[in-house]
């Protein structure tokens, strides 16, 4: 898996990433292929948290049953989504939005595996995945993710990008799942759920893009940090401007 590590130190140092990219793996149902034995077996966690752990540096895995999160474990397809939350009546209660009706709407329009489609779910940090994964998910402040959906932008030949987001199930829905079947990059502005059950900072966001993506994605960075990351990122423009106010 050399070309994996290499593609995903590549992203680290163009990026300057201070944490792991996540490689995600949606195990089928059947016995655990040997390559995840290793991982260490969770319970009562939350798939963000899953990821958190991933990000910093950890080989994981999970089985349904251990899916803390009843909205995850519904996007998931281990189990139908709690009535309370199907009404959106939940929503209301955590203060998330003021009619139920609303609530209800954004769980409707939720992308979702199909159920049992899953037995497991595996993450570790990209540079150490045994295998190509489902799909990769990137932590980190808005500038690094930015070259990424910029470079995503250069394989598509230019057309616009979309996020698609309910600001809700950032982690599971919006960088894993709507990146897995629609086989495509999504970015999300994070949600309530993972930034109060995780580390993720006030400043970092999340996007998520198919594994297949991976090498063409690096090779897009690799062109645009020839010139375009170093000289957005030395802010010369801003420089000149600041020179010609301390001229007047």
């Amino acid at each position: 898996m050399s070309s994996i590590i290499n593609a995903a130190n590549r992203m680290k140092e163009i990026l300057g990433l201070e944490t792991e990219p996540v490689a995600v793996f949606l195990l089928p149902s059947g016995s655990v292929n040997p390559a995840f034995e290793s991982f260490g077996k969770v319970a009562a966690h939350r798939y963000c948290q899953l990821l958190m752990r991933a990000r910093h540096g950890e080989s994981l895995r999970l089985e349904p049953a251990e899916m803390a999160c009843p909205a995850a474990a519904a996007a998931f397809g281990f189990r139908p989504l709690p009535e309370g939350l199907a009404t959106g009546k939940g929503l209301v209660g955590f203060g998330i939005v003021a009619e139920p009706s609303t609530g209800k709407a954004m769980f409707d329009g939720m992308t979702r595996l199909p159920s049992g489609s899953v037995a497991g779910i595996a993450v570790c940090p990209l540079a150490a995945a045994p295998a190509p994964p489902d799909v990769v998910v990137v932590e980190g402040p808005p500038e690094p993710l930015m070259w990424l959906a910029l470079a995503d932008l250069n394989q598509a030949g230019g057309q616009r990008r979309r996020g698609d987001t309910a600001v809700l199930q950032a982690t599971c829905v919006d960088a894993t799942i709507i990146p897995h079947v629609e086989q495509r990059l999504n970015f999300s502005l994070g949600c309530y759920g993972c930034r109060e059950a995780t580390d993720m900072g006030v400043n970092e966001t999340i996007l998520g893009f198919p594994g297949a993506a991976l090498n063409d994605l690096i090779a897009a960075l690799e062109q645009l940090n020839l010139k375009a990351v170093g000289r957005s990122r030395a802010k010369a423009a801003l420089n000149h401007l600041k020179g010609k106010r301390e001229q007047t």
